[in-house]
């Protein structure tokens, strides 16, 4: 238990020294911060609109910030570091800071909310939603929600490209909360597929030159198997030549069979019978020679 109490209680110390810092560098643009523990220290990085203002004058501002952090919040070695925002208009914390500011002045919540999100639509952004809640014009509390372009509110593409940013605005009426959430330019969703033009496929083959010499390659070896193919195929033309000298062999054990005609050397014999015949005649004959004695 005595490690998770040390988590919970440095992320705490990290949630207050980031309202710290949003409440001291509201005049220059806060646009988040950054707490990283380091072997050297802790190194806490702004992001700002001017980052001349943190400084400022001999860096007199950025002094002050490090003794505060070392000692009300208890970070040790503190370096603090000041990074200047590429485009305020993309920054969702920046926008929700500005149209909270709008609000406190007494701008209208539908002009203040149609406002920004024209403004950040006009630099580049692909999508993005203001969510402002609160008592808006009357006693009861209501939310209104302005949004143009793509938005994501689930998955892996809304951690990766949509940007949230939230403050309060204080108005007589009570605290009005607003939410500011922007979806990058250089967003790039799972179901968008660029089709190349004719003059793009023309160039593939130049990148991919290498990749055709190893074909090349390749044929190299494929024609030695060739030469050593036909030798393969001369040994399986003799193996069934020898098969061929093979097969004769039954046909010569057959020929004893072919000499069976032995029996038909015995069916020859009966011919000699028939002489045997003639003998009878003459018996016949003496029959006869009875026949005309009795005559």
């Amino acid at each position: 238990m005595a490690g998770e109490r040390k988590f919970v209680d440095t992320n705490v110390k990290r949630a207050l020294l980031r309202e710290y810092l949003k409440e001291q560098i509201k005049r220059a643009g806060y646009g988040g911060a950054d707490i990283q523990r380091t072997p050297m220290g802790t190194r806490v990085t702004l992001i700002t609109e001017r980052p001349g203002l943190v400084i400022g004058r001999k860096g007199g501002s950025i002094k002050a910030l490090t003794d505060a952090i070392e000692f009300d919040f208890g970070f040790d070695k503190p370096q603090v570091e000041v990074v200047e925002v590429e485009n305020a208009n993309l920054s969702a914390q920046i926008m929700a800071e500005k149209l909270a500011s709008a609000l406190e002045r007494g701008w209208h919540f539908r002009r203040a909310g149609h406002s920004t999100v024209r403004r950040i639509m006009e630099n580049g952004a692909k999508g993005c939603q203001v969510i402002i809640s609160g008592k808006l014009t009357g006693q009861r509390h209501r939310t209104e929600k302005f949004k143009e372009g793509h938005i994501k509110f689930c998955g892996e593409p809304k951690l990766q490209w949509m940007e949230e940013g939230y403050t309060p605005a204080k108005l007589k009426a009570g605290v009005i909360g607003v939410k500011v959430q922007i979806m990058h330019p250089k967003a790039r969703l799972p179901d968008e597929v660029n089709i190349k033009d004719e003059k793009e496929v023309a160039k593939i083959p130049d990148a991919d030159k290498p990749e055709e010499k190893k074909p090349a390659k390749v044929e190299k070896p494929s024609e030695e198997p060739k030469t050593e193919e036909p030798s393969e195929k001369v040994e399986e033309k003799k193996a069934p030549a020898k098969k061929k000298v093979e097969k004769p062999e039954p046909p010569a054990v057959k020929e004893p069979k072919a000499a069976e005609p032995a029996p038909e050397k015995k069916a020859e014999k009966p011919p000699e019978k028939p002489p045997e015949e003639p003998k009878e005649a003459p018996a016949e004959k003496k029959e006869e020679g009875t026949v005309d004695g009795t005559t």
